[in-house]
């Protein structure tokens, strides 16, 4: 068995960012509700899981707020799980996200997970009036307090950035504890803190310093790193004409990509995510075999648990989407879980 092969069962999904280009004939309307219509179709088709992406102040309609999107899908499927990929902890109030995200886990029936990330683009946190170097702080404290508002007694916490006495969040989450929690890392800082807290991971960025620290710090604390859920948003298409598919995909794929650039030109931070070593993400485009192979691969040489792949790119026709998440799960993924064993 291969070293890095995870022991969990690979979980396949879709994601959401809700946006779309400046020529496109369907308004912000006609995207909400081709994603909603198209959540619905991943679940029936049985696709495991629906991811949202977040971040704000963009023309293109870049998804801000996920809570909202989250119920309309809870509310219309039955057993897809709903996730974040990821959503910017320090922009919100822990209590009320923890509120937030017990609902959500109601309407849907114990489907919830969530994806934390602690932001990274100053005009974000300026406009929220966060400042943008408290982040570590207000993230790790967050994630405390959700812990504590989703158990069963009261609770009083103090820290740098919140301080409550005796508080008692109800409704409870379905999932005992809560919603699992992931926690995104472009470098080793956010890998360890993900191991510090015992969650999922969420790697982007070089191996070296993200996904092999992580499973390193996992494995010191007496666990198994393969037993934790390993998550990455990479797109998958299937066809069998690449010459006459492949540049619908290219652009819409260059426009999705292109807003990452000027974010990482704005941070003061240092990533380094487009050096050499890095976890694939790029999209890719094959027949059902080369599809199957790649993925297997992927899986296998980074030992990842779930993938998400684009529902709606930017611009792309929603029935050619359809057609691509039909043919992933009815001769793409039957064949990949059968390799994969």
């Amino acid at each position: 068995m291969n070293p890095h092969q995870a022991t969990l069962p690979l979980r396949f999904g879709v994601m959401y960012d809700c946006r779309r280009t400046p020529d496109s004939s369907m308004s912000m309307t006609d995207v909400y509700d081709a994603t909603i219509n198209q959540a619905v179709l991943a679940d029936q088709l049985g696709f495991d899981h629906v991811w949202f992406t977040e971040h704000h102040f963009l023309a293109d309609g870049y998804l801000p707020a996920f809570q909202p999107l989250a119920g309309a899908i809870a509310a219309r499927t039955e057993n897809i799980r709903i996730s974040t990929d990821i959503a910017l902890m320090p922009l919100y109030h822990p209590i009320r996200l923890a509120e937030e995200l017990a609902i959500l886990d109601h309407i849907s029936h114990g489907r919830m997970e969530f994806g934390i990330g602690m932001g990274y683009v100053p005009e974000e946190f300026a406009a929220f009036g966060v400042p943008l170097k408290n982040r570590v702080s207000m993230t790790e404290e967050g994630i405390q307090i959700l812990r504590l508002a989703w158990a069963d007694e009261p609770f009083s916490f103090s820290g740098k950035r919140y301080t409550l006495t005796d508080i008692d969040v109800h409704p409870k989450p379905v999932q005992p504890g809560g919603p699992p929690l992931w926690i995104a890392a472009m470098s080793t800082p956010g890998a360890l803190r993900a191991a510090r807290f015992e969650t999922n991971l969420l790697p982007q960025g070089k191996r070296a310093d993200v996904l092999d620290p992580y499973r390193e710090a996992v494995k010191q604390t007496g666990a198994n790193p393969m037993d934790r859920r390993v998550g990455i948003i990479r797109s998958f298409y299937v066809t069998d004409d690449r010459e006459r598919d492949w540049p619908t995909i290219r652009n819409a794929e260059r426009f999705r990509m292109s807003v990452y650039t000027d974010f990482m030109e704005a941070t003061p931070d240092d990533y380094g995510w487009r050096e050499p070593g890095g976890i694939p993400q790029g999209a890719f485009m094959g027949t059902v075999d080369e599809c199957v192979a790649e993925i297997v691969h992927f899986v296998r040489e980074f030992g990842i648990t779930d993938i998400a792949s684009s529902g709606l790119p930017p611009g792309v026709d929603p029935d050619f989407m359809a057609r691509n998440l039909d043919r992933l799960a009815t001769d793409v993924l039957p064949q990949v879980r059968n390799q994969l064993g």
